[in-house]
């Protein structure tokens, strides 16, 4: 499949998952904004809690893990949790290319340092030579030949990685956005990477941060569906997230970044890092960059994770069609992100109709919402929702805990052991 091929079969599952109005009306338009927006780099680094996630999937050895693959950090930190296969899906074909590209750096580069220093730092010249020698010899020529095509301004893609790829894509564009409207406002958002206790965490945010979503000129721009695209938003979901209008935007995007900046330690949180600092570490010295790390990047698992990435099973398809391709009983572990939040009745019934029919007893279901809703109950037929066990309480201290703290609700559910 050429470069060419990549984005055209990008565009027609982005189309197919998201449109649901016609061209020419409002809706319409928004949508189709939205899956242009999501050709490209969307995710360099995924945005989701993998610690929740697994806490939450209690992998064991003889699981299979079906998840969508979105920047490929998650997929490759369940294997810390060691189950027998991970299939990583997803519709963009960026992500699939940057997985595959982080397999093989993390076979084939020599040690954790440059493993590290390629897709930790992602910033050095030097990454374009550990590429040439390590990696691109190691990649099928269709993810190769992605890597070495050109942008409209002739540098190759792989120099993504020479750049800080971090403040790249979609959600990277999104966060220097969020930066820039910061400082019109007189507020540097990475300030806050400056606290170093918790309390100093509140005084600033307080001080610099709240500030500036009452700003009118910051309404008017989150007043704007297209404004929240780069949070993998769609314009569906806009709506919900008001409760259908009764919510101002400001006050419930205010509420997700105190959540990130005042409910966990920074140090911890490389969420935060990423959001303020738009890299990992608290500062601009290179030598604390690794701290509070995803757990593909931690040097603690690196040697468990390298041995294991020839359980991963990278793909360019939806979730539906490859479940409705797998044998009955055949996955123990589901992880949907929170794509269901694009997703007609229709498309939800007929992805819950092969999860179910494709989960083995106690099989586990993660995903997040944009909204503080439970999604599910009244838009599939109850004959399929009863299946499966839901713990509310449960899943509201899972998304308690979720330092991410963008996303509205966690929620699990566990297929029962008699239906």
């Amino acid at each position: 499949m050429t470069d060419v091929t990549i984005g055209q079969a990008t565009a027609g599952h982005l189309s197919e998952a998201v449109h649901r109005s016609t061209l020419w009306t409002r809706d319409g338009l928004l949508e189709r904004m939205f899956t242009l927006a999501f050709r490209g780099l969307v995710y360099a680094q995924i945005w989701e809690d993998p610690v929740i996630d697994m806490e939450a999937l209690n992998l064991q050895p003889n699981d299979h893990v079906v998840t969508i693959a979105s920047g490929g950090c998650n997929a490759l930190s369940y294997l810390v949790g060691n189950p027998a296969r991970v299939t990583a899906l997803d519709l963009n074909g960026w992500h699939v290319a940057l997985l595959k590209l982080k397999i093989a750096g993390a076979v084939h580069l020599p040690d954790y340092e440059t493993f590290f220093a390629f897709f930790g730092r992602a910033d050095a010249k030097a990454n374009l030579e550990l590429y040439a020698r390590f990696i691109k010899p190691n990649l099928d020529s269709e993810t190769r030949q992605f890597w070495d095509s050109r942008d409209l301004l002739g540098r190759r893609r792989i120099e993504l990685f020479t750049r800080n790829i971090y403040r790249h894509g979609l959600l990277g564009r999104c966060i220097q956005a969020a930066h820039w409207l910061g400082r019109i406002h007189g507020c540097k958002p990475s300030n806050m990477l400056a606290a170093r206790s918790r309390e100093e965490q509140v005084a600033i945010f307080q001080r610099d941060l709240a500030p500036v979503f009452e700003k009118p000129f910051a309404k008017a721009i989150f007043a704007m569906p297209a404004s929240l695209y780069g949070l993998g938003i769609p314009p569906a979901q806009y709506v919900a997230l008001t409760e259908n209008g009764k919510l101002p935007i400001s006050g419930v995007l205010v509420e997700r970044v105190r959540r990130l900046a005042c409910d966990f330690d920074l140090a911890d949180n490389y969420f935060a890092q990423q959001a303020f600092g738009r890299r990992y570490g608290l500062g601009d010295d290179t030598s604390d960059m690794k701290t509070g790390l995803p757990p593909y990047l931690d040097e603690a698992h690196y040697t468990e994770m390298r041995a294991r990435t020839n359980r991963v099973d990278v793909r360019h398809q939806s979730f539906t069609k490859f479940l409705g391709d797998s044998e009955a009983a055949s996955a123990d572990a589901y992880v949907l992100l929170d794509a269901q939040d694009w997703m007609t009745d229709d498309d939800l019934t007929a992805l819950w109709t092969e999860i179910t029919r494709t989960a083995r007893p106690g099989a586990r279901v993660i995903f997040r919402t944009a909204a503080d809703e439970r999604l599910l109950p009244g838009r599939i037929p109850d004959a399929l929702l009863s299946q499966w066990s839901y713990d509310e309480a449960h899943c509201r201290d899972l998304h308690r805990r979720d330092r991410s703290s963008v996303y509205g609700g966690f929620h699990l559910y566990v297929k029962k052991l008699v239906p």
